[in-house]
């Protein structure tokens, strides 16, 4: 009789676990994201929940950020990879409620890009930053062999002031806050998507990358510390974003409320997309207590950036860390964090 072989005798290797290798997934602004940061910026001391740091400095509040873009197609309908570093990098700043005053900008540059195009990318830096009112004040420039890069990355640090009534945090939501969003969501990752894949959308649609510190000033005038959270739902979508602020809260959203433009919604429906986790780089969501809702919605509106701005939702008490809606047809889903990667370089 042969006898049982011994399973700790076993040569076969076991399988690998997809965490000893970083993934495309690791990038997303979704749940593997989370993960990748909740183990390394501990190490570093960080608060894995902002995308930017308050430091004080005597009497003031410094706001730093530092942001890498990678987006590929570097040209897109709406806008490049230079105007978008811009933006996305003013945009961290703002959501600590911080007025940007300068950045600095950092090239690594592949062997063998063609020089008229990265004259083109700085010089749409140099429009950006000129028309948002914040110099680029300094920067680098790295060149690495061919094949090392994919033609060019940019690398952004913003430094801002915070306003003064201005407090928002990733943890501040409280039970009764409103749930404000600044406009229609999805146009950026249908737009990187339509043009890199040629899906024939980049005709009707367009990426809504632009600058809202003038949005947020306009948001803490009107409504001072009781704004009190704020986020740019860019990787992971409007879904990630607000299940990263439902620390000790609950979030209850109103689907009919949410603007998803006509385009993202034929697009999100051919491919199989939720517009909850595609990629925004123009809008923001944020906490505001009841007393103050109105009126900051109110001055929302009254910009370019938030003309279409609309309560879509409200904080509550029960079911802390999750992020719940009622549907068009009555009914109540869970809203998840995305899990891995809906569609990679898209900023």
């Amino acid at each position: 009789m042969t006898p049982m072989p011994d399973p700790q005798a076993a040569t076969c290797p076991a399988p690998r676990a997809e965490t000893e290798r970083v993934l495309l997934g690791h990038g997303s602004g979704g749940q593997l994201m989370a993960e990748l940061l909740g183990d390394l910026t501990p190490r570093l001391g960080m608060n894995v929940l902002e995308d930017a740091a308050v430091v004080p400095v005597g009497q003031d509040e410094i706001v730093v950020s530092t942001d890498a873009f990678v987006v590929t197609p570097r040209f897109f309908p709406g806008g490049d990879i230079g105007s978008l570093a811009v933006h996305g990098t003013i945009n961290d700043i703002a959501m600590m409620g911080a007025r940007p005053v300068a950045l600095s900008l950092a090239y690594i540059v592949e062997e063998g890009l063609s020089l008229a195009e990265l004259t083109a990318v700085t010089s749409s830096v140099a429009a950006v930053a000129g028309a948002c009112g914040v110099p680029v004040v300094t920067g680098d420039t790295k060149v690495v062999g061919h094949g090392a890069a994919d033609g060019l990355y940019v690398i952004t640090s913003g430094f801002g002031v915070r306003l003064p009534t201005a407090r928002p945090s990733a943890t501040g939501g409280r039970p009764g806050d409103a749930v404000l969003l600044s406009g229609p969501i999805g146009l950026h990752g249908v737009t990187i998507l339509s043009t890199r894949e040629g899906l024939g959308f980049d005709t009707e649609i367009a990426s809504d990358t632009r600058p809202l510190h003038r949005l947020v000033h306009a948001m803490i005038d009107a409504g001072g510390p009781h704004v009190h959270a704020m986020r740019d739902p860019t990787r992971g979508g409007l879904a990630s974003a607000l299940n990263e602020l439902a620390t000790g809260i609950g979030v209850e959203l109103d689907e009919p409320a949410i603007p998803v433009p006509h385009q993202v919604a034929a697009a999100c429906e051919l491919l199989g997309l939720d517009p909850l986790h595609v990629a925004n780089e123009g809008c923001l969501v944020a906490f505001v207590a009841p007393e103050a809702a109105g009126r900051v919605l109110a001055a929302m509106r009254a910009t370019p950036e938030g003309a279409a701005a609309c309560r879509i939702g409200e904080i509550v008490a029960g079911h802390p860390g999750r992020v719940t809606m009622r549907t068009v047809v009555g009914s109540t889903r869970v809203v998840d964090m995305l899990i891995g990667e809906q569609l990679p370089r898209i900023c």
